[in-house]
């Protein structure tokens, strides 16, 4: 559906339509995302720390790593992996070689869970209905250059 339709409102110019469009379009997918995480008590941030530590693992991360990797850079990482500590989803532990750090590993149970999640967290069937494979590249292209 066009956003102007959608939205009730006229653009300026198609720069400003492109904006709220992404804006719009980033909300319209979290709320699927949020919404299919729901069902394993699982938020958008603690699914995305889990994903960052499977991607290190075995090796553990710290917080300022996590921090770094987060795509929701507004978030709490220490907060959000006391969550993850309190689910059994992953350890903290002190680093040996620097006291002051803590590592942070995901469990067996954050593997197993981000196992479940992995199909069900893309929203392909949503995407593959309404774009082609090609318009897919073109709009990861698209985004690559916009922040290019």
């Amino acid at each position: 559906m066009d956003l102007e339709k959608e939205i009730q409102s006229k653009f300026e110019s198609d720069y400003q339509k492109v904006v709220v469009n992404l804006v719009y379009t980033y909300n319209w997918i979290t709320s699927i995302l949020k919404e299919r995480l729901d069902d394993h008590q699982i938020t958008l941030q603690q699914f995305n720390i889990l994903r960052i530590l499977r991607g290190q693992y075995p090796k553990p991360a710290t917080i300022n790593l996590l921090k770094e990797r987060m795509l929701d850079k507004m978030s709490d990482a220490s907060r959000i992996v006391d969550r993850l500590v309190q689910k059994g989803l992953v350890t903290r532990s002190v680093n040996q070689k620097d006291r002051r750090a803590v590592d942070i590993i995901i469990s067996e149970k954050g593997l197993e869970i981000l196992k479940k999640l992995d199909p069900v967290i893309t929203p392909d069937d949503v995407l593959r209905t309404n774009l082609s494979e090609e318009e897919v590249l073109k709009l990861n292209q698209l985004l690559d250059k916009m922040r290019g």
